[in-house]
């Protein structure tokens, strides 16, 4: 099974890629709605969240907007996140991974691949990227965002110049979705033909 890596900047797009490769059949694992049932209701991780950020869940699961305006910006508190976080997605991601091992490709979609650099154990990377005037503009059109926020979760990512030059594929989406779409079916291609990097 050949594991590959989907990566990309908050607005870019990687989202809708990541659709395109389940519309060809390519098993996905999205890290962040991961993320979204651990903490939403019901949700495993809500009781050790509550625990340590006390007053940010609730019969909704995770109330994100006071979350993330503990986290955002302090690193501690961010990294006591992710501690509790992590490990309950990687044992959602190995259960994914025993599910469709008979497949000859798997995609693992993960926003933050360079910066807990899970890129080295992938057999390719694809990043997902558009011009910054496109990715700003799709960001702030988001209920709750801000030009602040944005600015905040662009300094916690690799800048898309980087992940570019890093990335094995790169997919461009500021372009008619039919022609991303094209290029994604011509990538799948490529990658279920070869073997290894």
């Amino acid at each position: 099974m050949k594991i590959v890596g989907l990566t990309g900047s908050i607005g870019m797009g990687k989202s809708a890629v990541a659709a395109m490769l389940r519309r060809l059949r390519v098993p996905v694992f999205d890290a962040d709605a991961a993320v979204h049932a651990l903490q939403g209701p019901g949700g495993a991780l809500l009781p050790a969240i509550e625990a340590r950020f006390p007053g940010t869940t609730g019969p909704a699961g995770v109330d994100r907007a006071k979350l993330g305006a503990l986290v955002l910006g302090n690193t501690d508190e961010l990294r006591a996140l992710e501690r509790i976080v992590h490990p309950a997605v990687g044992a959602l991601r190995s259960r994914f991974l025993r599910r469709h091992r008979a497949r000859p490709m798997v995609v693992l979609d993960i926003p933050l691949l360079y910066e807990t650099n899970a890129a080295r154990r992938m057999a390719a990377v694809i990043v997902v990227s558009a011009p910054f005037a496109v990715q700003r503009r799709r960001v702030l059109r988001r209920k709750g965002m801000t030009e602040a926020k944005f600015r905040q979760i662009l300094r916690r990512q690799v800048p898309d110049r980087i992940k570019r030059a890093r990335a094995d594929h790169v997919v461009e989406t500021a372009r008619p979705k039919y022609r991303t779409f094209a290029d994604v079916r011509a990538l799948v291609a490529c990658l279920s033909r070869r073997r290894g990097r």
